[in-house]
């Protein structure tokens, strides 16, 4: 256990100094929890078996010696026969290291695509990808399937070799005794078989399982030696004569860096930057020229291969995307630092929060949930700057904060944080918002990762730069957007999406149910069942049986065997005792008979052992394919209130344990219940005498265990619900690794990683704990049964026949020695069974309906054709008891309209998206074309309809994969397509073109690549109906003019419906959709809006006099441009 701990500590402390390529390159989520889950506790079983590997050689010798005084030449072919299984235990035990090594690497693969799916669920259903992402998992889990049933293979000829060899050895050893002239008797053999029992437990199988135990392990050190050795983020060391100071904080001199060394081109490249203390740096430039890159490489994020970088002074970071752990508002703020109420109310003021937290029931103690899962995007965002604000550091780098929030807002935090608050700090504000450039002492334009220019607004504006011209079309115009927008709307380890939900909801994540009581038959049932072969299962059944009834005539045989030879001897008349042979059957037969019931358990174990782990494995395979076609079936709400962490444990302890664990701990106690009622039988068979004490202690025995398996049950269900958290904070710590350590906060995240795996190893501890007390007790009875037994013996003379006592004795001894054992893995596979519990319970998940329509019910494969959109009284909610965020909504978008969607936070924007997709409990009717969307199954109309979402997902893989998972459509339509979007340059210059590689979460693509290759998505597709969800949020202003002339040029015939970012993109549509709290309150051409004067209008003059005329002339122009052409 203590090295189960250390490891877990080392793995989670190297993963806080880990290297931004190897997180992209090397490693993923899903293997790190395969280290923390899987390949620790290897170690943990191989500790407990590691004393057999000098216990089993030891008692080798000196039973060895002890049987060769008693049968000589027999004691040497039986030892010889016994131990031809250690160099075979061996080689299998290399091979079982070999395979687990494989299988490691291929569940490795298995949970990265599963971490992946989970966290971009709700895309991979928008656009209807769950088939191919579900063959991908397929296929991942065949692969590792081969190679567990090939380890299992190797399994069962370990155990065909366990079980029958220590037989083999005992019957080769008194063949030998008999064939050289020797006369059996109770004493020699019986005391052979006691020797050998012994032999049996230590070598073939306490041996065999340390051999095995012992490979396992090494496969897991060297898997972990690898993962310790990665390269790890630099530390900045201390430079002679250095430039940075006080005066100068930040100093980079001809710096080149780059993401991946495999790529021949850098990410930075001579970047040549000095900042003056207290100065205000703006960082432009379009997407994928290196902005975010630059700040990376200040927090040493990303690693220099040339050049000259120092810094002076305390840094604090605002990251582009927010990291909110779990825990309160107040305590995402604070970040471990000691409180400071003046300072903390004035940043709470400054960020625009005091509103916020007024409406939260608990104010700033309102948790945030797992990965901010209980606040809007806006909020995670300004939540996210508060921390950076709070720590009073010399540096502030922050990396496009401003893009959540309208300008309005935006506009009054720079002027409340930067230009007040922050006054006299030295600031670098990465934005593609430039109507904040004129504040800026110094901008800087990025270029293909090069500075293309910098200076003041004004010298930069005399550079007749692109992007001075694009500010210059904008420069008097103040855009508007919402108060906040959604800008989360990718789930990452957990985050989902509670986007509309007014905050006196405040949604909360649902606790991890735990079964209670005693283990349903149902759940043994089920998972027989899930082999799906009755002919198999009857068989193995058949098998069992047979095995045990054989191995039990046998030891019969040889008792009958001794009593025949013992009663031949008779005396004769001059008082001399002569050897008669009076039994039924000769010498000869029944040394052939058992010769041949010896060789047939051989065969039988073969046929048991092959049928068994047969049915095992087609019930780990269906039971996997059960629970993860439920969990790609199950409704958002399940994801929405399910850390991915939580998920991902069951997909990798749980069926980790039914894959390997589970198998041999239930082919123990089956071998071990054969054995007991086999020596029942026989002690019934000897006297029913024997059976009164043997009734005691089954008696004893039962409620013993029944005391056991309950505390025990109950503390192993404990110990899988304390395990998720552990798993959670890792996702947690790997999503905002880098302000963690901007933070220089790694102690802690550690301390509260160390408290989770505290109370975790606690329950573990104590399951331990009751188990090695259960074996006390145990085999304190165990003692006093075979006294009871022998004792027996002596007080009924009719019992005292040698054979049978040898008989007796030795099954007893057998039994009784493995007792313990089989009972507490009775009590094992209980425990165990809650893995298989637990993976039914996701099995069973409430599901979306049904996905592909009956023939009779499929809309024709051109539908839709004109793009008619009604909604009727549509109703909607997130959770089956939650209050709804849709109220009774009416509206018709007739065919080719672009309708325009506004409100503030909470109005319900965003939820009608969802209405649309059917991704929440919806009442009320949704009717496209005349086809109402609720008669028809979800993958026929959600395939109509093309979305470009806010926060652009892409999944580890290969490009065309995440273009065109279906593989429908040509190279030419691809790059055709990226031509479209103005990246196909940049494609191209990757080496492997459209198949390069896609790191996790597309890291290794700026979020303007990203987006453009969401919309990339939309045009080869080419639906009727094409959706906008704010997607030019988080993209500079060129990317944005692109993707708004993009839309209106591809989509010139389409029904587009656009949640706005920014008024002046949906000024020009045929209408606009206002909504506010959860209802549609006007809905008409923006130009008819302004006439009413009202919640539209009011939105436009909030803007600001001069924007509010502008976008008034823009709406009356397209109003009469629109009537013009009607006419």
């Amino acid at each position: 256990m203590k090295v189960r701990v250390a490891c877990c500590t080392l793995i989670y402390r190297k993963i806080l100094r880990l290297s931004n390529s190897v997180l992209e390159n090397e490693t993923s989520v899903g293997q790190m929890i395969n280290f923390l889950s899987n390949d620790v506790n290897r170690l943990d079983y191989f500790v407990i078996a590691i004393h057999y590997l000098w216990i089993g050689p030891l008692q080798v010798f000196v039973i060895a010696y002890l049987t060769f005084r008693e049968i000589g030449l027999g004691a040497i072919t039986g030892m010889i026969a016994f131990l031809l299984c250690i160099p075979l235990q061996i080689f299998l035990g290399r091979k079982v290291s070999r395979l687990t090594s494989v299988s490691a690497k291929k569940t490795d693969n298995r949970l990265r695509l599963m971490n992946q799916i989970i966290n971009g669920v709700e895309v991979i259903k928008m656009y209807v990808w769950e088939v191919p992402y579900s063959l991908l998992v397929e296929k991942a889990r065949r692969k590792e399937v081969d190679v567990i049933k090939k380890y299992s293979i190797v399994e069962q000829i370990g155990l065909t070799l366990d079980m029958y060899f220590p037989r083999v050895g005992l019957f080769i050893a008194i063949l030998t005794y008999v064939l050289t002239g020797n006369n059996v008797d109770a004493e020699k053999v019986f005391m052979t078989t006691a020797f050998y029992t012994i032999l049996r437990d230590s070598m073939t199988t306490g041996f065999a399982i340390s051999v095995h135990q012992l490979a396992e392990a090494l496969v897991s050190i060297r898997r972990l030696e690898k993962f310790m050795t990665y390269p790890e983020i630099s530390v900045p060391q201390k430079v002679q004569n250095q430039v940075a100071t006080q005066s100068v904080p930040i100093y980079l001199k001809n710096v080149t860096a780059r993401w991946d060394n495999s790529r021949d081109n850098d990410t930075l490249q001579n970047i040549h930057l000095t900042v003056q203390a207290g100065s205000f740096i703006a960082v432009i430039g379009q997407i994928g020229s290196g902005k975010s890159s630059l700040l990376q490489v200040i927090l040493r994020e990303l690693s220099l291969t040339e050049g000259v970088l120092e810094t002076s002074g305390k840094i604090s970071f605002a990251d582009q995307r927010p990291w909110i752990f779990a825990s309160s508002i107040r305590q995402n703020i604070l970040f471990g630092q000691s409180m400071n109420e003046a300072r903390y109310n004035e940043v709470i003021r400054v960020c625009q929060l005091t509103r916020d937290i007024d409406l939260f029931t608990h104010k700033d103690r309102t948790m945030a949930g797992e990965r901010g899962i209980n606040l809007s995007g806006g909020q995670r965002a300004r939540i996210n700057l508060a921390r950076a604000l709070y720590t009073d550091a010399d540096i502030y780098l922050l990396d496009d904060p401003l893009s959540a929030v309208d300008t309005h807002v935006g506009s009054r935090i720079v002027d409340e944080c930067i230009h007040g608050f922050l006054k006299g700090k030295t600031i670098i504000l990465v934005t593609h918002q430039i109507q904040y450039l004129k504040a800026a002492d110094q901008i800087i334009v990025m270029n293909n990762g090069s500075i293309q220019a910098k200076g003041s607004f004004e010298e930069l504006q005399s550079m007749n730069l692109d992007s001075m011209k694009v500010f210059e079309e904008i420069e008097d115009k103040e855009e508007f957007g919402e108060t906040e927008t959604k800008i989360e709307k990718k789930r990452t380890m957990g985050e989902t999406k509670k986007e509309d939900a007014v905050a006196e909801q405040e949604p909360v994540e649902v606790a991890e149910t735990r079964s209670k009581g005693k283990m349903s038959s149902n759940v043994f049932f089920s998972y027989w069942k899930a082999s799906r072969n009755i002919f198999l299962v009857l068989l193995m059944t058949i098998m069992f049986i047979s095995s045990q009834s054989i191995a039990s005539g046998s030891d019969y045989l040889v008792a009958f065997w001794v009593n025949t030879e013992m009663a031949s001897w008779v005396r004769s008349d001059n008082g001399t005792m002569d050897f008669q042979w009076s039994g039924p059957l000769s010498r000869n037969e029944i040394i052939y008979i058992y010769s041949g019931l010896t060789m047939g358990i051989a065969c039988i174990y073969v046929v048991q052992t092959f049928t068994y782990y047969a049915v095992c494995m087609r019930a780990s395979k269906n039971l996997h394919a059960q629970m993860f076609r439920s969990i790609v079936r199950a409704v958002m709400y399940f994801y929405n209130t399910n850390p991915a962490g939580r998920i991902l444990n069951r997909f990798s302890k749980d069926i980790g344990i039914i894959d390997k664990k589970m198998p041999f701990t239930m082919f123990d106690v089956i071998i071990m219940f054969l054995n007991f009622m086999g020596t029942i039988v026989i002690l019934g068979t000897v006297s029913a005498w024997l059976l009164i004490p043997t009734c005691v202690i089954i008696v004893l025995f039962y409620y013993m265990r029944v005391v056991y398996i309950s505390t025990s049950r109950a503390v192993k269900r404990m110990e899988g619900t304390t395990r998720s958290p552990v798993f959670d904070h890792v996702g947690a710590t790997l999503q905002g690794l880098t302000t963690i350590r901007a933070f220089k906060a790694e102690k802690i995240v550690t301390t509260e990683f160390d408290n989770h795996q505290d109370l975790h190893t606690s329950t573990w501890f104590i399951f331990i704990s009751l188990s090695r007390a259960f074996g006390l007790y145990i085999e304190t009875f165990c003692l006093i049964y075979i006294a009871v037994i022998t004792i027996m013996f002596f007080v009924f003379e009719d019992l005292a026949i040698a054979g049978d006592i040898g008989l007796v004795i030795t099954q007893v001894s057998a039994v009784v020695g493995i007792l313990q054992w089989g009972i507490r893995q009775t009590g094992e596979l209980e425990n165990q069974m809650t893995s298989v519990e637990r993976v039914l319970e996701y099995s069973k998940l409430e599901e979306e309906p049904f996905l592909d329509s009956i023939p009779e019910k499929k809309p024709p494969e051109e539908w839709p054709t004109k793009g008619l959109v009604e909604f009727r009284g549509v109703k909607l909610k997130y959770g089956p008891k939650s209050t709804y965020v849709l109220n009774g909504i009416n509206f018709v978008i007739k065919p080719k309209e672009k309708v325009g969607v506004v409100g503030r936070t909470g109005a319900g924007k965003t939820s009608l998206i969802s209405a649309l997709f059917r991704l929440a409990y919806i009442e009320g009717e949704i009717i496209i074309d005349g086809i109402p969307t609720n008669e028809i199954a979800l993958h026929d109309f959600r395939s109509k309809i093309s979305i470009i979402p806010q926060e652009p997902v892409l999944f580890g893989g290969s490009l065309r994969r995440n273009l065109d998972p279906f593989d429908e459509y040509s190279d030419n339509v691809l790059w055709e397509a990226l031509g479209e979007v103005e990246i196909r340059e940049t494609i191209s210059e990757m080496a492997a073109g459209l198949n390069s590689k896609v790191s996790e979460e597309g890291s290794n693509f700026s979020v303007g690549q990203r987006q453009l290759l969401c919309l990339v998505r939309a045009l080869i597709r080419n639906n009727k109906i094409m959706v906008l969800d704010e997607a030019t949020a988080n993209v500079d202003p060129q990317t944005d003019s692109l993707i708004q002339q993009t839309v209106r040029k591809k989509f010139v015939d389409c029904t587009v419906i656009t949640i706005a970012h920014r008024l002046n993109t949906i000024m020009d549509s045929d209408k606009i959709l206002v909504m506010d709290q959860g209802c549609l309150v006007e809905y008409d051409h923006p130009y008819v809006l302004l006439q009413k004067k009202g919640y539209f209008y009011n939105m436009v003059q909030q803007t600001g006099a001069a924007m509010a005329n502008s976008l008034s002339e823009v709406a009356k122009n397209c109003f009469y441009k629109n009537n013009e052409a009607v006419s």
